[in-house]
Parts: structure tokens; sequence; C-alpha cells
């Protein structure tokens, strides 16, 4: 296959949009146990140290903006290929099959990536452009000035109830779209073993929900002032 066709031809655009899916899966992995060190109980250390560590070294760096462009394929070719599949569909079928046919959220991966998309321009404004453009208040630890990122998540989802719920709604699209996504990045690079597709699929699901509910109790744990 020739490196344009990835991008031209409907078996390319899926190959990027596996592969693509597969990276930002273990981002998610990074991510989720990075932030899981706001229930450290320490008032942030931890959390703001892990997230130094991050915004500060060379290698975080360069990932993520192989991150943001992990994303931004990843996107494009959803789109894409949303738009050619319903274009392929002249004419419905004459009796919708509904759930018998395949999952309501394999169906709607257009929508929930699009949701995905608004909820990721939300977040970025809240966490990604203070800590990287317009910079945060500094916290002193151990006699060494960090960027105080616990406390903007504390400013952001503390006495804000829209917010949070907005965060959690945008972690329930993500569960849904995860539950589809998981295993089809893994079939489209290649895996058709019955006995290693039955694993992708119980592990996808357990993924999908442990990384999405991890995520939503954050802005709901410090709402309630779980973690303070």
């Amino acid at each position: 296959m020739k490196w344009s066709a990835l991008f031209t031809s409907s078996v390319g655009r899926k190959w990027v949009m596996g592969l693509t899916g597969i990276f930002l899966i273990l981002f998610l992995v990074v991510h989720v146990g990075l932030n899981a060190c706001i229930w450290a109980m320490d008032g942030g250390v931890m959390f703001n140290k892990a997230a130094h560590f991050m915004g500060s070294n060379v290698v975080p760096r360069i990932l993520e903006l192989g991150l943001f462009v992990g994303f931004i394929l990843h996107m494009l070719q959803g789109w894409t290929l949303e738009l050619s599949n319903r274009a392929a569909r002249k004419k419905g079928y004459a009796v919708s099959m509904g759930n018998k046919g395949s999952k309501w959220y394999s169906r709607s991966m257009g929508i929930l990536g699009t949701l995905l998309f608004l909820f990721l321009v939300m977040h970025l404004s809240h966490f990604w452009v203070p800590s990287r453009i317009t910079g945060l208040n500094p916290v002193l630890i151990d006699g060494k000035e960090y960027h105080d990122l616990y406390g903007e998540m504390l400013s952001v989802f503390q006495g804000n109830l829209v917010v949070v719920i907005l965060y959690v709604l945008g972690c329930f699209s993500l569960a849904w779209h995860l539950l589809h996504g998981f295993q089809s990045a893994f079939r489209t690079i290649g895996v058709t073993n019955t006995r290693y597709l039955t694993l992708i699929e119980k592990t996808g699901f357990v993924f999908s929900v442990v990384v999405s509910m991890a995520f939503a109790l954050m802005p709901v744990s410090m709402y309630l002032g779980w973690v303070k």
C-alpha cells in the first residue's frame, strides 16, 4: 500500500483509525494514571510533581506533539469515513435491524467522536492552555516551584456544577466510544483469531468502564469535597 493510500483509500483510512486509536488508548492509560494522583490525599503534591515531570521533560513533550497529531488524524479520518459510509448508503434499509445488526454505539461512532471533540476543546481550554500558554500560579513543594495544576482543577470543578456535569457526560461519551473502538482498532490491524478477539472484547469492556468511570469521578470528587 502506498503512503498516499493511507489517507485516500477506505482501507488506508481504517488502518490510520486503528493505529491512532491504539495510540490514544495508550495515552488514556498514562493520563488516567497520572490524574489518579489527586486521590493521594496530600494536597496535590504527588499530582503536581507528576504533571511537572510530564510538562518539563523532552520525551513527554515530544510525545505530546505526537498525541496532537494522533488526535487530529483520528478525528479527520473518522469524519471522512463517516461521510463516505453515509454517501454509500444512498437508500436506507427497508427494515431497520437495530441492535440485531450492530450495537447502537458502533453505528454512532461519528456522533460520539464529535461529542468527544467538543469535550476535548473544553478540556484543553481548562487545563492545557493555562499550563502551557497563559501560565498557572506557582506552588512551593520541597522548596521548589511547581505549576499548581491541582489548584487549577479545584478552581474549575469546585462550586461549578454545570462544568462537572459536562465532564461526566463527556466521560459517558468516551465509554460508549471505547466500547466499540477498542476492539475495532485491533480488528483493523489484523487480529482475527477468535480466542484473541474474545479476550480483546472483554478487556475492552473492562477498560472502557473503568477508565471512563475513573475520569468521571475526578470532577465529582472535587465538587463534592472528597479531595481538597
